[in-house]
């Protein structure tokens, strides 16, 4: 998510209202926004079960939701983030942001087009190995993917332009308008997978053209932006984010594409299992919202020490989510995902899965704090080895599908995690300083959708 727009060198120290606007303003919407998608996230998953008939009928969406969740914050986040950081920085120097806008508008029409023509180019491949032969589920792939760049471009523009209300509008209705549109689809009795799956594409439309309609996303004439302007650090962004992204839903997507044919209903309840263990990410980002101003007004004033020390805080509570979301999941998981999905899971199967997501969610810290001290490239390093472990990992630790996936991802956590343990450590010793735009680029750096 992006919610950086604060004056880049500005003290908060030496302006109190530097103190409220923007970054502690813009937490408690944001915050809230989250909360109901992750929620609307559920209940998409429980109605659009039960409307297209099963677990079996439901998998060609479950497909397309994680590849969704992997191609579009992959691609669009880090543009997202250079948006808002750049605006913020216009807006710093009391320059009009319109010539900025611009240039990502085309900077995303491209990767738009580059990741259409490759998805149509393997779209036979991925209609029978990926979606079982339907081809509705690839058109509604492309149209999602195309959905999603006006919405993280909107949530730039809002970002960056202090607009938080308008931005956590686009994110939590997003998950409104799917379960809205997947309730009206049940009442009508439509059973189709393709029809659900269009209501994914369409949903984040509405909040974008909400916003517009009522100026959120109005921008002024100004000096002309040069390409370096917005892309400072896009190319580490932008290789670390797929990675990122790609890492965090490569478990339902490898599922789907190794199971047979009478294990499509399994590939559904597998699905279940991710989503109940990413329950910790969930509180994770509200600590993050909880520590965000602190951490950002330390950095602008130079602190360095109580920087390290609001990290540590930070890595301290995300080890006992992490520790707690594994112990409820081996214990509670079982029953929680009978009565909410009712689907049938081992403790095992959930505990495994949510100590890779603990894993993950450390992870995520860590390389946050990595691009605090501004290691982009080593964060980007640090996810392609988590990518490069999942593979191995998943390909060679044994014959048993969901078992093979679980250890994957594991793995390719944990290899994460030590990559940025050592990248942190490093930058440290190097004498590597935070600034706040550093920290807003290290706390929008969450490539977790919903």
């Amino acid at each position: 998510m992006s919610t950086s727009s604060s004056h880049p060198h500005a003290d908060p120290g030496a302006n109190p209202s530097a103190r409220r606007l923007p970054v502690p303003e813009g937490t408690i919407p944001v915050g809230v926004a989250l909360l109901i998608a992750g929620v609307a996230t559920y209940a998409f998953f429980v109605v659009g079960k039960s409307a297209v008939g099963g677990d079996e009928e439901f998998e060609p969406i479950v497909s397309l939701w994680f590849a969704t969740f992997a191609l579009a914050p992959g691609f669009f986040l880090p543009l997202e983030q250079e948006l808002g950081r750049a605006l913020a920085h216009r807006r710093a120097l009391g320059q009009g942001t319109a010539p900025v806008v611009q240039k990502v508008v085309r900077l995303a029409f491209i990767l738009v087009a580059v990741i259409v023509i490759a998805i149509l180019a393997a779209s036979p491949l991925i209609a029978s190995s990926y979606f079982g032969g339907d081809w509705i589920m690839v058109v509604a792939l492309v149209s999602t993917f195309v959905a999603y760049a006006p919405a993280h471009l909107a949530r730039g523009v809002c970002s960056g332009s202090g607009r938080f209300r308008d931005y956590a509008i686009i994110m939590g209705s997003d998950g409104v308008v799917r379960i809205v549109l997947c309730i009206l689809l049940a009442l009508v009795g439509i059973q189709a997978a393709g029809a659900y799956g269009m209501a994914v594409a369409v949903s984040p439309l509405f909040a974008v053209a909400y916003v517009w309609r009522r100026g959120a996303l109005r921008t002024d004439p100004g000096p002309p932006a040069e390409w370096s302007e917005v892309t400072p650090n896009l190319g580490w962004l932008l290789l670390g984010s797929v990675f990122a992204a790609s890492l965090l839903n490569a478990g339902p997507i490898t599922a789907s594409l190794l199971a047979a044919d009478n294990e499509r209903a399994f590939v559904t309840q597998f699905s279940y299992g991710v989503l109940l263990a990413r329950v910790p990410l969930f509180l994770f980002q509200a600590v993050q919202a909880a520590l965000l101003p602190g951490l950002s007004r330390l950095a602008a004033q130079g602190q360095l020490s109580e920087f390290r020390s609001g990290l540590k805080r930070l890595l301290m509570v995300v080890v006992a989510v992490g520790v707690i979301g594994t112990a409820g999941a081996f214990v509670l998981g079982p029953w929680a995902i009978e009565v909410v999905y009712d689907a049938n899971l081992s403790g095992r199967t959930l505990a495994v899965l949510a100590l890779g997501s603990a894993c993950y969610m450390m992870a995520l810290a860590f390389a946050q704090a990595v691009i605090a001290l501004k290691g982009h490239a080593l964060v980007a390093l640090g996810w392609g080895i988590g990518v490069v472990t999942f593979i191995v990992v998943t390909w060679l630790s044994s014959d048993e599908l969901f078992r093979r996936i679980e250890l994957g991802l594991l793995a390719s956590s944990f290899a994460a995690l030590c990559s940025f343990a050592v990248a942190l450590r490093s930058r440290l010793a190097s004498g590597a300083t935070p600034d706040h735009q550093s920290v807003m680029e290290a706390i929008t750096d969450m490539p977790f959708e919903t």
